[in-house]
């Protein structure tokens, strides 16, 4: 991870501080097959919420409305490989994190950051809680004893390997797992295909009738990433080293002062992000199509819906039904590889973010030493908000899908927030070599605006506007 052991202790920072460009020399992009070594980023973007958007809410989707929402599937896949996009932009020719950028934008003092941090205070806790308690559904069923040991224990050991395994560790096996895990579920969807027409007529954007958008808006906003997922992602192309943050001795870059050159260098950066985001969504969307056909054709008949303590034993099925035994215990072990492996990159996104953000936040207010150091505030974060908190809401609360649901809309509703603020901010900080095209532009706006609108519905479902909802469970 690039050094950045000491910020500026300006709280008035604007763009023009930020360092003097001209001396700078950005590294050559990797090409050929080298560009393979730095995929990880996008692997644990990707993993960041395969266990709930993908594994978990969608084939209750499919369980509950068949094929009828597939289009909105496809949306909100490919909407959020614009907005990643330019989350990745950002980082790439500055070396900044985002929630860094974010200070600079003009208003009160670090508002944007108060923004963002309050509301994914509360999706982190409901997060971490929601997928222990669903890996605890799988652990159960192989070794027995109680849903809230086992969930205790996975949110303490989960931890661990972050605290003391870092990047290279979490990289690794969200990469694995996430490999191992599509090549098993698609594989699994071909036995059951359905027929093209019955595919042809969900993308036809239609709404189910007395559809309950408790439940459409989580799955929305977990799929591929959430708000917190795509500002992780910030973070992860820094640790990685991509374009500017691999400058040595360089916190930031002004990248208005970089020559034409190095600009020319940071571009071909951004081509491997490109590929590299391009990549995690046609895996993502491959696994997410697959869960979509196994739960429409083997759940939804049987009138099956992944529940509350029943989350691995329902999961079970999408295989079980096909390979018998074998696959309902092979999909028990997917069940809880996925679901860990996404409790460790939510532990290590939000470990950093949250870390990042109250140093922003503190220098701000002139604080220094220990609770500015980055480090301690990483292991400060995991150990509370991330272990103890977890742990005693599930304690309290027992039921993992609706604190996923929880997670799930805060994190659709703060989407549209995170690509207004990173809009702006990179047509505020990057010359016009370095902005988005018309296309990535129009897609990305795109982007908030469909996120936005189902927000909206949802508020107005729930405040009893439109047609009631009522929990499924």
């Amino acid at each position: 991870m690039s050094s950045r052991n000491e910020r500026d202790s300006s709280t008035q920072q604007t763009a023009s501080d930020w360092e003097e460009g001209n001396a700078v020399q950005v590294p050559q992009p990797p090409k050929g097959g080298d560009r393979f070594k730095w995929l990880g980023p996008s692997f644990l973007w990707m993993l960041s919420a395969a266990g709930s958007g993908e594994l978990l809410f969608t084939p209750r989707i499919a369980a509950l409305y068949g094929y009828s929402l597939l289009w909105a599937l496809l949306a909100a896949v490919i909407l959020k490989w614009f907005i990643n996009g330019e989350v990745g932009r950002f980082t790439v020719c500055t070396g900044a994190t985002i929630l860094e950028g974010f200070k600079q934008l003009p208003g009160p003092k670090n508002w944007s950051i108060w923004l963002i941090l309050l509301p994914q205070a509360v999706v982190a806790v409901s997060t971490v809680a929601g997928l222990s308690g669903a890996a605890a559904t799988a652990l159960v069923l192989v070794t027995g004893g109680t849903n809230q040991l086992w969930t205790v224990i996975i949110i303490a050991v989960t931890a661990a390997i972050v605290l003391f395994g870092q990047y290279n560790v979490v990289e690794k096996i969200s990469s694995y797992v996430g490999i191992a895990r599509t090549i098993a579920v698609v594989t699994a969807a071909i036995f059951v295909f359905p027929s093209f027409r019955q595919l042809a007529n969900g993308i036809v954007p239609q709404i189910p009738q007395n559809v309950q958008y408790e439940e459409i808006l989580p799955w929305l906003g977990f799929m591929l990433a959430g708000a917190a997922g795509l500002m992780w992602y910030s973070y992860w192309v820094e640790a990685r080293g991509y374009g500017a943050a691999s400058v040595e001795g360089r916190q930031r870059i002004n990248p208005k002062q970089l020559n034409r050159e190095e600009k020319k260098k940071l571009q071909g950066w951004m081509g491997l992000t490109l590929i590299s985001n391009t990549l995690a969504v046609v895996g993502a969307l491959l696994a997410a199509l697959s869960f979509l056909i196994l739960g429409g054709e083997l759940l939804r008949p049987q009138g099956l819906v992944p529940r509350e303590n029943q989350v691995a034993e329902t999961l079970g099925r999408l295989l079980g039904d096909i390979w018998g035994p074998f696959g309902f215990w092979f999909m028990i072990a997917i069940v809880f590889i996925t679901f860990c492996s996404t409790v460790l990159s939510v532990e290590d996104g939000f470990g950093r973010m949250f870390a990042d953000g109250t140093q922003i936040l503190l220098q701000g207010f002139g604080v220094r030493g220990r609770w500015t150091q980055e480090k301690f505030l990483q292991r400060f974060y995991i150990i509370v908000l991330l272990v103890a908190l977890p742990i005693a809401v599930y304690l309290f609360f027992g039921q993992p899908v609706g604190l996923l649901q929880t997670a799930g809309a805060i994190e659709a509703a703060h989407i549209p927030i995170v690509t207004g603020l990173t809009l702006y901010l990179n047509h505020r900080m990057l010359p016009k070599e370095l902005q988005p095209s018309k296309f990535i532009l129009g897609g990305t706006v795109l982007a908030g605006l469909f996120f936005a609108v189902f927000a909206v519905i949802y508020l107005l479902q729930l405040l009893g506007f439109i047609g009631a909802s009522s929990s499924s469970g």
